[in-house]
Formats: structure tokens, C-alpha cells, sequence
């Protein structure tokens, strides 16, 4: 485990999802148009162009119960990745026709069917160090973490199957 020193410690990262818009503000206050917004009772779906680049569309699940963003990154060829989705662990809240995330730093890739991996777990230490989260906001964060991991393993490494078993179906581009 890498310490404090060694991890980049940055605050929390804060993004904006306005479906009135259409509009995603990144975390660094980039404004990006989305094509599709869908709202359901459980969560909402983005789907939008990217000008990464890696990756040159993003689609993603926000789902504020679970404390999940589930995302799929259509990647360039030259810089696929054996993942297929990618889960953010945080505090997604609605006010409206305004979605808001507040990252918590930790991630899971999942490879359907084979496996789930818990990512920046030092990242996630290293802001508590500095104050940039408090104890019971870590605490939260693993056991979301801990929930969703055991979920999607439960269901065969299957997001998808896992959030129907939710009454949660995702559908993807």
C-alpha cells in the first residue's frame, strides 16, 4: 500500500449533470453536450461524446440508493482495456433536473463473467490522512464499495444481472 506521500491526494471529484441542459460539467469544469439523459424512478442513465484521448463516447448509470455510478468507456483501439464497466463508489444526490456527484475515490473494474477489482483503496486512505474525507465518509465508501463488490460477484461478475436483480435493468448503446 502506497502512503500518503506517495498517492496525488486531490479533493473530491464534483461533477454536474444537468438533463434540463443536456449538458455535463466535468470535474474540472468542462462543459460537455450529452446526447441521451434518461431518468428512472432508481436512477439515470447519460450517454455522451468524448474528446479523451482514450475513449471517444462514455454512457453511464447513476444510481444514488446504491451509491454507484456504473460507466462503459468506448475506448479507441489502440487503448482498449480488459474492463467492461467501470463503477464509481460516491454520494450522487438530485435537486430537480440536476443530478451532482461527489466522488469517494474508490472504483471497481468489472470483467464480466471472470472478475470484480476494488481500485484506488490508497487514494481513498491518503484524503482521510489529509482531511480532505472524514472517518464516517471512508466508512460509507467501503461499505458501499463492499455491497456492490459482492453483488456483482454474487451475479457471476454481471453488473447488469446484478442491478435487475435489484429491479434496477440497465440497458447500454
Amino acid at each position: 500500500m502506497a502512503s500518503a506521500g506517495s498517492v496525488h491526494v486531490h479533493p473530491p471529484k464534483v461533477e454536474v449533470f444537468d438533463t434540463l441542459g443536456r449538458t455535463n460539467t466535468d470535474p474540472k469544469g468542462f462543459v460537455r453536450p450529452v446526447d441521451v439523459y434518461e431518468a428512472t424512478d432508481w436512477g439515470l442513465y447519460m450517454a455522451r461524446p468524448s474528446d479523451h484521448p482514450s475513449f471517444d463516447y462514455l454512457e453511464s448509470w447513476i444510481i444514488p440508493s446504491l451509491g454507484i455510478r456504473a460507466s462503459v468507456f468506448h475506448y479507441v483501439p489502440r487503448h482498449r482495456r480488459d474492463q467492461n464497466y467501470y463503477v464509481d463508489i460516491g454520494d450522487f444526490t438530485r435537486d430537480a433536473e440536476t443530478w451532482r456527484s461527489v466522488d469517494h475515490y474508490l472504483d471497481i473494474v468489472v470483467r464480466t463473467g471472470r472478475d470484480s477489482e476494488l481500485l484506488d483503496v490508497d487514494e481513498l486512505l491518503a484524503a482521510h490522512t489529509t482531511g480532505l474525507l472524514d472517518a464516517g465518509t471512508v466508512e460509507t465508501a467501503i461499505r458501499t464499495a463492499t455491497a456492490a463488490i459482492d453483488g456483482i460477484a454474487s451475479a457471476g461478475h454481471d453488473l447488469d444481472r446484478w442491478l435487475a436483480s435489484l429491479g434496477m435493468p440497465t440497458r447500454w448503446r
